[in-house]
């Protein structure tokens, strides 16, 4: 067919043993697309496995889909770039680390260079660690950089100097804070109020501790890698309004809130036990 002579890899006889329609499940994600764009990129693995080999010899789903034991979520970013050798990825995207290890073990070598991280000219100065590679962080200098620029910021100098300000990383960080009181059944007017003391905060690991420095309990996460994200650390002071100081100092703005909120009862003659949750959200540009 002409299709596998563009190619230019297909062995005779083999070529009709794919449809031009194929269906993929890529760890659980369910992908139909045209075997021209699975093979538009001569080199790459999925060149290999629907230009090289036969059919018979690709592993399948329990529905006769070809099936990849890969990310099935970041295979449409790899799909999507095979289509035109293009790639766009949405506003403020997490996780460009991990599509570059798919795009490297896909063997697309021009996706993994545009995804690689690139070092900022200020780097040299050491002015920004949330600015590097993670794997280039020294970890003897990562906490007493983090601790001078949390000083810096309570001092109310966001970054430690205006150069730092100009070249600050802009990223989200959610704080979430858990509340309950107890309101008695025969219409009390009086409630009890009990704070739990406790204030979550979610993630890129490197902005969370360049915010709130010493402050921030590491225990339920211990070792995270300064560009990965996480939502198990929790501040060591229980005050919102400290968290809020903090954040504005470091240049963060409040964006989104949300709050829910249940009521129970422990027993039949047991008051009301009202809880709450409340996520506030902020952005630094």
């Amino acid at each position: 067919m002409a299709l596998a002579d563009s190619a230019g890899c297909a062995r005779p006889g083999e070529d009709s043993a794919f449809p031009e329609i194929v269906e993929l499940n890529v760890g659980g994600q369910v992908y139909i697309t045209r075997r021209s764009t699975l093979v538009s990129v001569a080199g790459s693995l999925l060149w290999e496995m629907f230009a090289q080999r036969s059919a018979k010899a690709l592993a399948r789903d329990s529905k006769g889909r070809f099936f990849v034991d890969r990310d099935g979520f970041l295979f449409r970013y790899i799909l999507d770039y095979m289509r035109d050798q293009q790639l766009v990825l949405p506003e403020h995207f997490p996780e460009r680390g991990r599509l570059q290890r798919e795009a490297e073990y896909f063997r697309l070598p021009e996706l993994a260079k545009s995804l690689a991280p690139k070092l900022s000219k200020q780097n040299s100065f050491g002015d920004e660690p949330c600015q590097s590679d993670p794997e280039e962080l020294s970890p003897g200098t990562d906490g007493s950089r983090n601790l001078a620029m949390a000083a810096a910021a309570l001092a109310g100098i966001p970054g430690g100097s205006s150069a730092g300000q100009d070249t600050r990383r802009s990223g989200f960080i959610t704080i979430g804070y858990r509340g309950s009181y107890t309101l008695g059944r025969d219409s009390q007017t009086d409630a009890r109020f009990r704070r739990v003391a406790r204030i979550m905060v979610c993630g890129k690991t490197c902005l969370a501790k360049e915010v709130f420095g010493e402050t921030l309990n590491e225990s339920r996460d211990p070792d995270r890698p300064p560009e990965r994200y996480t939502s198990r650390y929790y501040l060591k002071f229980t005050f919102l309004e400290q968290a809020f100081d903090r954040l504005a100092h470091s240049g963060f703005h409040m964006v989104a809130c949300s709050s829910t909120g249940t009521c129970a009862f422990a027993h039949e003659q047991a008051d009301k036990i009202w809880t709450s949750y409340t996520e506030y959200v902020f952005y630094r540009e």
